[in-house]
């Protein structure tokens, strides 16, 4: 009996790494490799390459490498996302070629002092809200989603039934939305961005082949675009960073050493994307007992000197699941 003809599949390594500067969270997008300089900039990517178990032994080492020769950047602790398989994403239509599987992974960093080396290699931490700009809630609820949210209904009512899935399109777009009534979750951002995917309505859908319900012509633009998955990946990655944000105590990874409880409500208000109240906020970090003062105070808000504190290291210690547990959004 003859042997089926499997398709060759390469393993691809990808870093989203996180970091906020002027209360904004940020994404390091690199150049790719195999571009010209002129087109270097025409659509954003990840800092990626494949995994060659020979030079690399571990996906991580082979993922550092990458990141350092692409972008001059040392990461320390990353983990790993998620594996990303489908077909499609990163491969051209009709491709017959080597099937690619990206292993995503997060890293958090503080902005870089080497800027200039960052610029040689022709990378950049671009805010993140440019390619997710439905995801900032933090002044109001994003102008966007009153273009997008009529095609999605209007998508949803046009499917045929999915009997595969266990909810239907309409459940999907309510849950994912916050539509007819439901609660916005600020950690469904890689549902929503499936969605829009399905639909047809962001630039890869199109690059990809899919159709889409409603002529493109009509489509607004819904953030730009980044090659292959990637924008799936950071999708992914900043689901897990909101998660992460009320059982972890993540977000000092972002912060220096000693930070003000302005400059820390504002930081979690950038990768949540929503509006916290203040008094309320300073509570749940008291309650949370993460911070403690330094005794000294910074005089660079323009106001009143401020008081800093440091992270209270102990807490890890002292019980499983520290983070900041700020409640829904109605």
């Amino acid at each position: 009996m003859a042997e089926a003809h499997l398709t060759p599949i390469e393993v691809g390594l990808t870093a989203a790494i996180v970091a906020v500067e002027d209360d904004e969270p940020r994404i390091l997008v690199a150049a790719d490799p195999k571009s010209d300089k002129h087109e270097r900039d025409i659509r954003a990517g990840l800092p990626f390459g494949p995994f060659d178990p020979l030079s690399h032994r571990t996906f991580e080492i082979g993922l550092h490498a990458w990141v350092a020769a692409q972008t001059a950047l040392n990461t320390g602790y990353v983990e790993q996302l998620y594996t990303f398989g489908d077909r499609g994403r990163h491969a051209h239509p009709g491709d017959t070629g080597p099937h690619m599987i990206s292993v995503g992974y997060l890293a958090l960093t503080r902005m870089s002092d080497n800027a200039a080396a960052l610029r040689q290699a022709g990378a950049s931490f671009e805010p993140w809200y440019r390619f997710f700009p439905w995801e900032d809630w933090r002044e109001t609820k994003p102008a966007i989603l009153d273009e997008v949210l009529p095609l999605l209904d209007h998508w949803a009512k046009s499917g045929k039934p999915e009997p595969q899935r266990p909810l239907s399109r309409k459940e999907r777009l309510r849950h994912c939305f916050g539509v007819g009534g439901s609660p916005w979750d600020e950690e469904k951002v890689l549902d929503r961005y499936e969605l829009l995917y399905e639909a047809g309505l962001v630039e890869e859908a199109r690059r990809d082949g899919r159709e889409a319900a409603i002529p493109r012509n009509k489509i607004p633009k819904l953030g730009e675009p980044m090659r292959f998955d990637h924008r799936r990946i950071v999708a992914t990655a900043i689901a897990r960073l909101r998660a992460k944000l009320k059982y972890r105590p993540v977000v000092f990874e972002l912060l220096p050493d000693e930070f003000t409880l302005t400059e820390l409500q504002r930081t979690v208000e950038a990768i949540s994307g929503r509006h916290l109240h203040k008094q309320n906020f300073r509570r749940l970090v008291e309650t949370a007992a993460l911070v403690e003062p330094t005794g000294e105070t910074s005089t660079t808000t323009g106001g009143r000197p401020a008081a800093l504190f440091r992270f209270r290291r102990e807490v890890v210690q002292e019980r499983p699941a520290p983070g900041l547990r700020f409640g829904g959004r109605s």
